[in-house]
């Protein structure tokens, strides 16, 4: 039976689940395979460090550089995270000729077309599974088993903390803060929980998601993306009103023209919507495919074990990588599509909550201006108070584009009446 080298970079949460889980595996594996994984070296950044999970202390080091050396390490697996120390890692170990395994959603978004062209070059494929919806195997779906299908779109629920404190507003009434709170008490938020809530960890996998499905490398500067750390429990509120729930929606699809649209925000689904029911820590991928039409894919999207089994399945197909070369390795381009839309030719229904004084005529200079710009107000919603001073204003709007939107919002907030920030936010039928 075939043993194949691996060095792992990185033994923090997701790999020391690698490790453990490969350690009880280990005969399941090998008979499914046919070969058998060894784990040859082990490189972190400390060697002092106590570790939940126990490995020989002969298998670690602090120079990642072991890992590219030993001729017995037929593959790497990339666990440290983040780009400066990543990225020139990956590098050398694709000019080495190891086959490359990693979870780095950051580093592939940002330079996944220079490394694929790298593996291109080199012939040495890199695997990816676990840098998108942790437990879900969206990658090796939408790569292999959807092959045939021009894809019409891709909406995905793809932070688990962001769709944690909208669950728990929602259901509890909690505010954006006590949700917050809540999770990183919880362990489901970081203490510095920045990229979960301002939306660009769900970004870096939509991106991966979107530059897969449509053949070529979408840029992160082109993806419009906004968090949910503005957010209030009343937006909430009026949105289950109006018979919507309000998650970090990842949306991508393409129009009758083949532009792509990518974005991630939070977005308004109507409660009859099956992404409307994911709640808690659970990522969810719904897509539609001109072939097998729609499909939905859920499950946890992040934590030790769902990582490390996407990190493992990956590790599986290095079996097959190393005795039959292949022409694909990981990422495949082609012209048929080719451009993004620019977030503000995108078309979309609107939510708009306005913070307004209760005088006559504030209505009618909002609508003013929205039909000045060409936007229809399908309904309003302005509940009465008795007390004094400013009371929320909610309009739903027609299609729009939002560059005319955004726009006419930065317009109504100029007005003597208007006295916070608008809060406008993008409302999904998925028609």
């Amino acid at each position: 039976m075939d043993s194949i080298g691996i060095g792992l970079a990185g033994f923090g949460t997701v790999g020391s689940g690698v490790y453990k889980n490969l350690e009880a595996n280990r005969a399941l594996l090998a008979q499914r395979l046919g070969a058998e994984f060894e784990i040859r070296r082990i490189a972190v950044r400390g060697l002092a460090k106590p570790r939940s999970v126990p490995a020989p202390a002969g298998l670690f080091t602090t120079d990642l550089g072991e890992l590219l050396t030993d001729p017995e390490i037929r593959v790497v697996v990339e666990l440290i995270g983040g780009i400066d120390a990543a990225l020139p890692f990956v590098r050398d170990a694709i000019r080495a000729g190891k086959i490359v395994i990693t979870g780095n959603k950051a580093l592939l978004a940002e330079h996944g077309a220079e490394l694929f062209q790298l593996a291109r070059e080199r012939r040495t494929p890199i695997f990816y599974e676990a840098a998108v919806a942790g437990g879900i195997p969206i990658i090796k779906t939408v790569r292999e088993a959807f092959i045939a299908n021009r894809f019409e779109s891709i909406h995905g629920i793809l932070n688990g903390t962001s769709n944690y404190i909208l669950t728990r507003m929602t259901d509890a009434g909690l505010d954006f803060a006590d949700a917050l709170a809540e999770a990183q008490s919880l362990g489901y938020a970081e203490a510095d929980p920045t990229l979960d809530v301002n939306g660009w960890d769900a970004a870096h996998k939509a991106i991966i998601l979107a530059s897969l499905a449509y053949g070529f490398w979408v840029r992160s500067e082109d993806v419009y993306v906004a968090g949910i750390d503005r957010l209030t429990r009343d937006d909430v509120k009026f949105a289950a009103q109006l018979g919507y729930v309000v998650k970090l929606l990842s949306t991508i699809k393409a129009d009758a023209s083949s532009a792509i649209e990518v974005r991630v925000c939070p977005t308004l689904i109507p409660k009859s919507h099956v992404l409307a029911s994911v709640h808690g820590v659970f990522n969810a991928v719904w897509l539609r495919g001109d072939v097998v039409g729609e499909a939905l894919f859920y499950g946890r999207g992040a934590g030790q074990d769902p990582t490390a089994s996407s990190v493992i399945a990956d590790l599986a197909e290095t079996v097959v990588a190393l005795k039959s070369p292949r022409r694909c390795y990981g990422f495949t381009s082609h012209d048929l599509y080719g451009k993004l839309k620019p977030s503000e030719d995108a078309v979309s229904q609107f939510y708009l909550r306005l913070l307004v004084d209760d005088t006559p005529g504030v209505l009618a200079q909002i609508a003013g201006i929205l039909g000045d710009a060409g936007i229809g107000i399908s309904s309003v919603i302005q509940p009465e108070s008795h007390e004094p001073g400013p009371l929320p204003l909610v309009l739903m709007i027609h299609d729009a584009t939002f560059g005319r939107m955004r726009a006419a919002a930065a317009e109504i907030a100029a007005l003597g009446c208007v006295k916070a920030e608008p809060t406008l936010l993008p409302v999904e039928n998925f028609t």
